[in-house]
């Protein structure tokens, strides 16, 4: 399950980063361009990427046990 988080942040910080990266008229279905003034776009698009892969990097590990 929380894999699907890490795919969800993935997807909507990247789609959203191209997004205004080709300076597309509409939002479309990106959360950031909806919530956040214009200023914050891209960096919160970059956020939401980088927390995504976080968690999938995270959920990869093989778990040690001591």
């Amino acid at each position: 399950m929380i894999e699907l988080l890490g795919i969800l942040l993935v997807v909507q910080g990247a789609g959203g980063l191209l997004n205004r990266l080709l300076e597309a008229d509409s939002p479309s279905w990106f959360v950031q361009l909806h919530l956040l003034p214009a200023s914050l776009h891209v960096a919160a698009s970059v956020v939401m990427v980088l927390a995504g892969a976080a968690v999938l990097v995270a959920t990869r590990r093989p778990k040690r046990r001591g």
